[in-house]
């Protein structure tokens, strides 16, 4: 009988809706396993086979925990808010609401078209008023206790999607959306406080299990550093600039400094610069450029003097000039920096172009030719000097700048606070009203949520402006807190917000009284198991865990880190090893591949194709491989013997495959898993026969990588009930073991031949085995043998002259 994948697929799927098989109970009793993925974006294109790879490795762990006996939750959403929907509805004149609607079925179709064991009752969706009601109600938590503030800064504008963007989201100098170049603007800004968890985020990585590179990743970011704050005072005026430097053992060798353009001292005193001119021109054109632009290593050093502002080096007394430079942000440090020309690079280039003195306080480098870069002696450098070790001299150095009441020890972080509104409509609208006489006034909690009030035109004004500031019965209201008129904020959340804590909802997604109950979270949390793209790694991870650690504080969740372990999948390349994109025409539709070949082998491919954690080209040979290797599955019903034993050809193999699949499932050894489970159809295949206990146990260590046929032969070959509700197989340890092994034997170092001797053999049973072969005699007769060497299970070498 032919295997109809199409009919046993769809029958299987219809089956697990109906019975929802993949429900997770309430019965907070048993042992849990919260399996989580990043809940997708959904598209208008639909998914593509990445989506397939990134759910499908706790698929596999999640159906075996069901089969080991736990309560699993395994949950699917949609985070639904951004940009990419407002752009379409803008271009084809369809409502975002709409847009996103149809997707979402789109994606839902094609999520139960794989056969993903997902638990379909708590399906959540970030653009639905009754979940982002608790998204306004967690960012008014943060404004009642401080960690939401407004400010006037220099922000990235992207002028195609008119929006403002975190730095997270112009990374490059590009736009995330539509890739356009970012220019720097002035703009009022809403922020989240991120900076106050720094610690909090960089401590709680000791209590995770996160892929090394993953916490590096966001030890990185967060960027924490330590050092001094140092004064310099300004010849003129009563005037100090404050900067921060983790080199403060270098200060005698600055020689001048550099301030952004932005820097207010600037403002403050330009009746007193004889150049103003030339500075605000200057300003002029770095407001053009990105930060990204601005912050390049590799670029010509450009700048301009301050005639009229001199600063104090606080440690020689000696008198050094202030440039303005683009490479100096006010969004980064102090907005001013000490430079160092003898020991920074570009420093050195800065003070070659424009003439200024540099002076050597590392010994080691000869620095008419360049900035040493490295450890050495201090030179230079008054009580600092002889002192070679780097700590030591930062050190006494911090003592000095304590004596002189100049600096002190000071920590800073790479992590800037987080930026939280977008100019656009589609997002959930932050629920603060403007007053004239109250400020700043939160939306009551009982008139949660707030709405998206419904609009027909969604460009955004030419300004950057929100497309609600022109809906007058939305932003004119009543202050909540005094009566009299007042505006609403007419920005909207940014698309990361909805992310922040969407784990949480899973564990009770249709509570009305809250965000999740008590009892849910107790019992759910924290997450066993997160698994999604290394690309989120960063932003998504590093804020979720920011809003989990505050919901924490306030005692509203029971652990301090949202998730206890993260694993990430690589990408799936085109067939031509390059990344999968439209415009290069490698793109892979799963819905083609499922069409043609059906859904397990889809499954079965995406982890068969290379290690998990790593990126592997598309290959539809090898797609045809796994579709033969399911073929002979199924045709194995037809070598069937009736027995409940494992026959004694196969046992061995039997106990072998089994501890292989359970270990390599927990290791992600996906691709390993499969190639142990075909070795053992191959062997089935030799002996030419399988009993009913040998086959039942192969599909119940397949079933997580193939579920619907295995499914489908479980009731053919008569077994009771369904096979996902049946228990994990186990293995016997001494079974695993190989009597027998091959070892190499050398003469000299060069192989003579191969033997298959006893595991347990000792050296000198090996030895002589190894004596006894006719090309190991043939190549030591006559000659003396001065040396015999066994390494245990692997080879006899046998010297000999």
């Amino acid at each position: 009988m032919k295997y109809d994948f199409s009919a046993i697929e769809k029958k299987w799927q219809e089956y697990w809706e109906k019975h929802e098989t993949f429900k997770a109970s309430d019965d907070y009793s048993k042992k849990k396993f919260y399996a989580l993925v990043e809940f997708p974006y959904p598209s208008g294109h639909g998914m593509h086979v990445g989506h397939i790879k990134a759910y499908s490795g706790l698929e596999v762990v999640s159906r075996k925990r069901r089969m080991e006996g736990y309560n699993v939750l395994f949950p699917i959403g949609f985070d639904a808010y951004g940009l990419p929907t407002e752009n379409t509805a803008i271009k084809t004149g369809v409502h975002p609401r709409q847009v996103t609607d149809n997707n979402i079925v789109k994606f839902t179709s094609q999520l139960k078209r794989v056969g993903f064991s997902f638990d379909w009752s708590r399906v959540i969706d970030t653009t639905d008023e009754n979940y982002y009601k608790w998204t306004q109600w967690i960012f008014l938590k943060m404004f009642e206790n401080g960690l939401v503030f407004r400010d006037k800064t220099m922000v990235n504008y992207c002028p195609s999607c008119k929006v403002v963007l975190s730095n997270e989201d112009s990374q490059g100098g590009k736009c995330d959306i539509c890739h356009s170049d970012i220019v720097q603007k002035t703009k009022e800004v809403w922020y989240l406080r991120i900076t106050e968890y720094a610690d909090k985020l960089l401590e709680g990585l000791k209590e995770v299990d996160y892929l090394p590179n993953v916490k590096l990743q966001q030890e990185n970011w967060i960027g924490k550093s330590t050092g001094a704050f140092v004064n310099f005072s300004i010849k003129e005026f009563d005037e100090k600039l404050r900067i921060y430097t983790t080199r403060p053992d270098t200060l005698y060798g600055v020689t001048f400094m550099v301030i952004a353009p932005e820097h207010p001292i600037i403002q403050k005193y330009r009746d007193s610069i004889s150049n103003i001119d030339a500075l605000d021109a200057y300003k002029a054109e770095c407001a053009k450029k990105s930060e990204f632009e601005r912050t390049q290593l590799v670029k010509d050093k450009t700048g301009v003097k301050i005639e009229g502002l001199t600063a104090i080096n606080p440690i020689t007394g000696k008198e050094i000039p202030v440039y303005i430079s683009d490479y100096v942000m006010m969004g980064y440090g102090t907005g001013a920096i000490m430079a160092v020309p003898a020991h920074d690079t570009r420093d050195y280039d800065f003070a070659k172009k424009f003439g200024i003195d540099i002076i050597e306080v590392i010994k080691g480098g000869d620095i008419s030719v360049e900035a040493y870069t490295g450890d050495g002696e201090m030179v230079n450098s008054g009580e600092l000097n002889g002192i070679t070790n780097k700590k030591d001299a930062i050190e006494k150095m911090l003592e000095v700048l304590d004596k002189l009441g100049c600096g002190e020890k000071g920590v800073q972080y790479k992590m800037k606070d987080w930026a939280f509104n977008r100019q656009r409509y589609w997002g959930e609208p932050i629920p603060i009203v403007h007053c004239p006489h109250c400020g700043m006034v939160a939306v009551p909690y009982d008139e949660l949520p707030l709405k998206l009030p419904p609009v027909e035109n969604f460009e955004p004004g030419t300004d950057g402006e929100s497309p609600l500031a022109k809906i007058n019965t939305f932003v004119n209201c009543k202050c909540p807190k005094c009566g009299g008129d007042a505006k609403r904020e007419t920005d909207t959340m940014p698309q990361w917000a909805g992310s922040s804590w969407y784990f949480l909802r899973y564990c009770d997604p249709n509570n009305n009284d809250d965000f999740a109950s008590q009892e849910s979270l107790k019992y759910w949390m924290p997450v066993d198991w997160y698994n999604g793209g290394m690309e989120h790694v960063t932003r998504h991870m590093i804020y979720s865990r920011f809003w989990h650690k505050f919901l924490y504080d306030l005692g509203l969740v029971p652990t301090s880190e949202p998730y206890a372990k993260r694993t990430a999948q690589g990408l799936i390349l085109g067939s031509d090893g390059e990344k999968m994109s439209k415009s290069r025409g490698n793109v892979v539709d799963p819905n083609d591949v499922v069409d043609v070949f059906g859904a397990d082998v889809l499954r079965l491919y995406v982890l068969f194709m290379g290690d998990y954690e790593k990126a592997a080209p598309w290959s539809e040979s090898s797609v045809k491989g796994c579709k033969r290797f399911l073929d002979r599955v199924w045709a194995l019903q037809d070598k069937i013997v009736d027995s409940d034993d494992y026959s004694e050809k196969l046992r061995s193999p039997m106990h072998k495959t089994i501890k292989k699949v359970t270990e390599d499932i927990e290791a992600m050894k996906f691709n390993t898993a499969i190639a142990a489970m075909m070795t053992l159809i191959n062997e089935i295949y030799t002996v030419d026969s399988i009993t009913k206990k040998e086959f039942r146990d192969l599909l119940i260590i397949l079933n997580p990588f193939a579920p619907h046929i295995t499914e489908e032969l479980y009731q053919l070959i008569g077994c009771e009930g369904v096979l996902n509700e049946q228990e994990w197989v186990t293995y016997d340890e001494s079974l695993c073991v190989d009597s027998t092994i091959e070892i190499v034997c050398q003469v000299n170092g060069k192989i003579k031949c191969k033997l298959n001797v006893p595991a347990d053999i000792e050296q000198a049973d090996a030895i002589i085995a190894a004596k006894s072969d006719e090309k190991v005699k043939e190549a030591i007769e006559g000659k003396n043998v001065v040396k015999e060497i066994y390494v245990k299970g692997k080879l006899v070498n046998i010297v000999a002259k």
